[in-house]
């Protein structure tokens, strides 16, 4: 029987499907004869035990600017899908957190039962920038802390250092600050006003020049990589503030990074993950949504998508 899908994400609308990794699992959900449905977060919702969302059918296609077709909003009990795709954007915030608490009431680890990808449960526990210090012997040195003064012994040590937004996402609120600089100050002020969670350093690796590697896993096996180039005025290599994606393989190094983290992401129940990996350490293990799909294939990898749902498939049999 075809597999019934509904897909938690933002609207489909704001999709920019050259690049987009929901897009592309639902391209090939599609393919396979699945049934698919659409709804956002703000749906969802919970009554005496019963999970459900206000779900539009939808039906996609691979052409930028007529890429979706929706149907009527249904009520739907989210527990009669087959899988729901949990694949809103982050950040990750109280908002994110209940909606994993939701889900987390109908993913079943029973064949045949609704399966919830990610795990909510696992995802809610294991935010981007702290689930990678479990593996403190693959990531650079790592400081979380609100302690201004920690921050400036940390520079003191390091002289050039990254300061980020400990529940950031996208590279939103990413600064390099280096020795001497005079907005560290400015800096730590506008953090402690913006955020009420400590923030993260991490010392600068020039190697970032040479590019971000995105590695994605599924289900704890590596199955694609993507290089993501910064641009020459620019600290960070994201693609939508000028990172160049280019197409490259694994290191040996990177290949161990893999093997050694592997087991625990399918023992969580993270079939798509994305690790980020700048010189010879990893700075992010990406669970919560994320990408990296449609850029493999376009470079001659592996088609991630099918992989994907073979592995959803293998899990619900």
């Amino acid at each position: 029987m075809p597999l019934r899908v509904a897909v938690q994400m933002d609207h489909i609308n704001t999709v920019q499907i050259e690049g987009d990794s929901t897009f592309a699992l639902m391209l090939e959900a599609q393919t396979r004869g699945y049934q698919l449905f659409h709804y956002e977060v703000d749906r969802l919702s919970m009554r005496d035990g019963r999970v459900y969302a206000a779900c539009e059918s939808v039906k996609v296609t691979d052409v930028a600017g007529d890429h979706f077709d929706l149907g009527d909003a249904r009520v739907e009990d989210l527990a009669d899908m087959d899988v729901v795709l949990m694949r809103q954007d982050p950040p990750f915030h109280m908002g994110y957190i209940t909606a994993t608490h939701l889900l987390e009431r109908i993913h079943s680890f029973e064949p045949g039962g609704t399966l919830v990808a990610n795990n909510p449960a696992e995802v809610r526990n294991a935010p981007e920038k702290i689930f990678v210090t479990e593996f403190p012997d693959l990531m650079p040195e790592t400081l979380i802390t609100r302690s201004s003064e920690e921050i400036r012994k940390f520079r003191d040590e390091f002289k050039d250092i990254i300061i980020k937004p400990l529940y950031g996402n996208g590279g939103a609120g990413v600064f390099r600050i280096q020795e001497g600089d005079q907005n560290l100050s400015s800096l730590l002020e506008l953090f402690e006003s913006t955020w009420p969670e400590p923030f993260i350093a991490q010392r600068y690796m020039k190697e970032v020049r040479s590019g971000d590697k995105r590695i994605i896993l599924i289900d704890g096996e590596p199955v694609g990589a993507i290089n993501r180039v910064p641009s020459a005025d620019e600290a960070r290599s994201n693609m939508h503030v000028g990172g160049r994606a280019e197409a490259i393989g694994m290191t040996e190094r990177e290949q161990e990074i893999c093997a050694a983290i592997g087991p625990e992401l399918k023992r969580r129940g993270f079939i798509f993950v994305g690790i980020d990996v700048i010189g010879d350490y990893m700075t992010e293990i990406n669970v919560t949504s994320p990408t990296g799909i449609r850029e493999v294939k376009k470079f001659g990898g592996l088609d991630i998508a099918a992989l994907f749902w073979d592995a959803v498939e293998a899990r619900r049999s």
